[in-house]
């Protein structure tokens, strides 16, 4: 694993394919019974594609969350079970990136997306479960496997970047926080100081996106 501050990078994701990607190396050494998961995309690609992908030994879907258009994201959690998240026009008008941040606690069951810093309406998923640990993350394909399976139609194609992740659901201010990209304690997965291995046809270069930061 090459170990970076990748601030003001991203990784890029150039052709469809079955084998780019990027894995990250994770501290999640017990279950998460919550989480947040935030990161920047840029994509002009309109079918469904994976954004995250994290795979436990017992589950390849335990957590993943799916782009299937501009306005319609999918958070899958512990196998086949998901919800879909709409996001209205306004958010996406013009749209071919953005920054999502997306939580659920097991507690309660609610599940939450941000897109822009703007909240969606809350659903709920899986209440009562909890989010196997040591797994395999993965970024710009989708696991049918521990670490692989990869299917091409599945892949992403753009570029993704400021990827962090917590064990905990942030607060509102916090997510506006992270829009902004402002640090936050307490990661499980930072991009100031990833661990990661790029595979395929794929590669770190200066994100795009940055010039689109707000703030």
């Amino acid at each position: 694993f090459l170990s970076s501050d990748l601030e003001g990078k991203a990784f890029v994701f150039p052709a469809e394919s079955n084998t780019a990607h990027a894995v990250l190396k994770t501290t999640i050494q017990q279950p998460l019974t919550s989480f947040t998961l935030c990161l920047r995309h840029y994509t002009e690609v309109n079918r469904a594609q994976c954004l995250f992908s994290y795979a436990s030994r017992r589950n390849d879907n335990e957590i993943v969350l799916f782009r299937n258009n501009i306005n319609d994201y999918r958070l899958y959690m512990g196998g086949l079970t998901y919800v879909t998240f709409k996001v209205p026009e306004t958010l996406t008008t013009n749209s071919i990136g953005g920054h999502l941040c997306v939580s659920w606690e097991s507690a309660t069951g609610l599940a939450e997306l941000w897109v822009n810093g703007q909240p969606l309406v809350r659903k709920s998923l899986k209440k009562g479960h909890s989010v196997g640990a040591e797994g395999s993350v993965v970024i710009g394909q989708e696991q049918d496997s521990f670490g692989g399976g990869f299917q091409a139609h599945q892949s992403f194609v753009g570029e993704i970047t400021d990827v962090y992740m917590w064990d905990r659901v942030l607060r509102p201010d916090e997510v506006v926080l992270a829009w902004h990209n402002h640090a936050l304690p307490d990661y499980l997965i930072n991009w100031r100081a990833l661990s990661y291995d790029i595979k395929g046809y794929a590669m770190v270069k200066p994100a795009l996106l940055s010039v689109y930061r707000a703030g």
